[in-house]
């Protein structure tokens, strides 16, 4: 922002670091639609606009200290090392102190700086992003849902007509920003959410019934995350709405993933995705995540549109920001089409490498996978890469164990399919009558089914499977007697299921264009 558009105090804060309680070399300026943050080296303070856009009200000082206090309660819970407290900004405005003596006349949320090139969205840009810190975003926002506070039964939030107001809202304070070019598609938009809601009311109501309407972060995009020190730091979520933060989990989950997809990232948008539901087990959700999807691209959608709208941009910024909007509005469109939906058997021996090969399947073509390793320990109430101990034929590894573990299969992969998802279902399925039920299954529901075999040399089988043991981080826990069980008692693919079957090297998995050639021959060739 030019200097002319800037409000005096920001003006004064900017050009006298002698205003801060602490040495200050240089004072830069990061600006939000909704707020200034000033940085100074150790700290960065953030100061709200005097604003009601109608869903933020920061119109009044006392408004703004309110909600400065509500962002430093809210953000600890994800963010305890950056979010310190709120101060006053006292004097005048041309000649302001922070922390200063006298009446405020601004008030500041204080935050520990961390630099602006580790903010992940940066990161991404610069370097892309490791699938390990996809693994383990998805994992702590899974965590914070799993503690966050859940909506009383009698509250006004996340029923369906909550879940869909802001939604409605959206769409009336796009309107008016918008060329007659852009207002068919957003017609059309608000069409498909409108029929959409109506076909999933039943649905939000029962969410909340169940709990999954919860207190949650509300803003959960990569510019909302940074590393600092090493640690994934998840910050600003929402604190002047309390109904856009008391949300369904999925909505939450929702912005994360369009995020990745509207940066290009695709693949590690259904990692993310996976990841969160192998921990949650929350895969009815799914049946929400388009509408969601829409909705959240839309929110983005709209900010790129208000900030256009501003004043202080050079032509050029605010035609970036309607290059955004239409980015945006695109994506938004793109969710509202059908998925294909597919199913996928994995086959193999334990070590085979089935649970690699799935995973560069889901994020080569798309699709949710489920897992029986996963599945069997939470059946026993046991966290993923919890160990039980379980010797062959005992616990988990039961005959009682195994036959509720793939019935349950059935159960999620129904689950997600009516959702409009594809599947990949992850597991031996080493006797026919477990391929028999995945198969029933495509058929009830009409949709293609094929087979991946993952083939590998018994010695690699041993040695996979030590391995994996002694690291403790994988959800199996099949040892060599296992594997051994495995092979003595396995029913081999019939003829029939060969001819729907891709066998696959487990140390060298397709590519993704040969993934996504595979599925399409697969899927279009064999009816269930």
């Amino acid at each position: 922002m030019a200097a002319k558009h800037q409000p005096p105090l920001i003006g004064a804060l900017l050009g006298n670091p002698d205003c801060f309680p602490h040495p200050v070399g240089k004072v830069s300026l990061v600006e939000t639609h909704v707020s200034w943050v000033l940085l100074t080296g150790p700290y960065a303070y953030k100061i709200k606009k005097p604003l009601d856009l109608g869903f933020l009200d920061y119109s009044t000082l006392d408004r703004r200290r309110f909600f400065c206090e509500e962002e430093i309660r809210l953000n600890r819970c994800l963010a305890p090392e950056l979010y310190l407290d709120v101060v006053s900004v006292t004097g005048r405005e041309g000649t302001p102190r922070v922390g200063g003596e006298g009446g405020a006349i601004e008030y500041a949320v204080r935050m520990r700086e961390f630099f602006q090139e580790d903010q992940l969205d940066r990161v991404l840009a610069r370097e892309g992003l490791a699938p390990q810190l996809v693994d383990r975003m998805a994992r702590q926002v899974a965590a914070f849902h799993s503690r966050a506070r859940v909506a009383p039964a009698e509250s006004p939030y996340g029923t369906p007509e909550a879940a869909y107001a802001p939604m409605a809202q959206n769409f009336a304070q796009i309107r008016p920003g918008l060329d007659l070019e852009e207002l068919p598609r957003l017609k059309r938009l608000e069409k498909w959410s409108e029929t959409v809601f109506a076909r999933l009311e039943g649905t939000l109501a029962g969410r909340k019934r169940a709990g999954f309407v919860r207190e949650c972060h509300g803003d959960l995009h990569l510019a909302n995350m940074a590393l600092f020190e090493k640690r994934l730091q998840i910050y600003d979520g929402i604190e002047f709405n309390a109904s856009l933060r008391w949300i369904d989990v999925i909505s939450d989950l929702a912005f994360l993933v369009m995020d990745l997809e509207f940066r290009g990232q695709r693949p590690l948008a259904w990692r993310c995705l996976n990841r969160y539901l192998e921990v949650s087990g929350d895969y009815a959700g799914l049946a929400l995540l388009d509408f969601y999807r829409v909705y959240r691209a839309l929110v983005r959608a709209k900010v790129a549109c208000i900030r256009a709208g501003q004043g202080g941009l050079a032509p050029a910024e605010a035609g970036d920001m309607r290059g955004t909007f239409r980015h945006y509005a695109a994506l938004a469109e793109q969710f509202t089409r059908p998925n294909p939906v597919f199913l996928v058997v994995m086959h193999g021996f334990s070590g085979a490498g089935k649970t690699a090969v799935s995973q560069s399947l889901l994020e080569a073509c798309g699709g949710v996978r489920i897992r029986s390793d996963v599945e069997r320990k939470r059946l026993a109430g046991l966290a993923p890469e919890q160990r039980s101990g379980s010797a062959l034929g005992r616990h988990l590894y039961s005959d009682h164990s195994t036959n509720r573990t793939y019935n349950r299969l059935v159960a999620l992969a129904r689950t997600v399919l009516r959702a409009g998802f594809p599947v990949i279902v992850d597991a031996t399925f080493l006797k026919r009558w477990q391929r028999d039920a995945q198969r029933s299954l495509a058929g009830e529901l009409e949709v293609p089914v094929s087979f991946v075999d993952v083939q590998a040399d018994e010695r690699v089988l041993e040695a996979r499977i030590a391995q994996r043991a002694e690291t403790g981080e994988d959800a199996s826990e099949a040892g060599v007697d296992v594997l051994h069980g495995q092979m003595e008692n396995a029913e081999p693919l019939s003829r029939h299921e060969l001819a729907m079957t891709l066998s696959v090297d487990g140390e060298n998995p397709p590519g993704p264009a040969e993934w996504q050639r595979e599925i399409r021959r697969l899927s279009h060739r064999l009816a269930p």
